[in-house]
């Protein structure tokens, strides 16, 4: 028996002796066969990093940060590449110059090398801001579409499984239960105003995975260094 069965069935078990004890107090101490009894949960699982990531507007929007940084990104590239090179010309010319010389350009070394750290500190942070607006932005819309089809097909909850385990509870998930792809297109259906084809449960394949370049979730990531 695995793990996650292992787990299943432990709250499984939980959750019937709990419903169990609730019947017997709402039938006064004496719970009939049928009262114990408790129907199985259907359960969803959903990557909000990937739906995030496959909507159509995080697509484009988060594309759109990508690029809006690149300059940024060469600004930050070209200042470490010319760290690199004081700091290559220190250490093979270093021994040959004299001690005012030789303090000048490690002065410069350290100067430049604070204003590096200010820099992507400073990009970091702007870029996990404006990527946080563009995920609250789609989450606005997409939890109700997770709702919604979690009641019209019966699921008693849906979990995210954007992380792997020990992170989040999900240890393994069969793709039959993974409802982000059917969740993604119903998303970009409404975006482009036309009807969402209904889909269940176990006819959905796992989405791929979300790019690694790719910044898909609400904490944000900085910009490639």
């Amino acid at each position: 028996m695995t793990h996650k069965n292992a787990r299943i069935i432990v709250d499984a078990v939980a959750l019937a002796f709990l419903l169990s004890i609730v019947a017997m107090a709402q039938s006064g101490g004496t719970a009939s066969p049928s009262a114990s009894l408790v129907s199985p949960a259907k359960i969803g699982v959903v990557s909000i990093q990937n739906a995030i990531v496959g909507t159509s507007d995080g697509q484009r929007d988060l594309q759109v940060l990508e690029k809006k940084f690149g300059p940024k990104k060469s600004e930050l590239k070209s200042l470490g590449d010319e760290i690199d090179t004081l700091k290559k010309q220190l250490e093979t010319q270093g021994p040959k110059l004299n001690d005012e010389t030789r303090s000048s350009l490690a002065r410069q070394v350290d100067s430049k090398q604070k204003a590096l750290s200010r820099a992507q500190e400073d990009a970091q942070n702007d870029y996990a801001e404006q990527q946080n607006e563009i995920v609250q932005r789609i989450l606005q819309k997409l939890l109700p579409i997770i709702e919604t089809y979690a009641k019209d097909n019966g699921l008693s909850f849906v979990m995210d499984g954007s992380k792997p385990w020990p992170e989040w509870p999900i240890v393994w998930a069969s793709s039959s239960v993974d409802i982000t792809k059917s969740v993604v297109d119903i998303y970009n259906s409404q975006s482009a105003g036309l009807e969402p084809r209904s889909s269940g449960v176990g006819r959905q394949a796992r989405p791929e995975k979300a790019p690694q370049n790719t910044p898909p979730t609400s904490q944000g990531s900085a910009p490639p260094k």
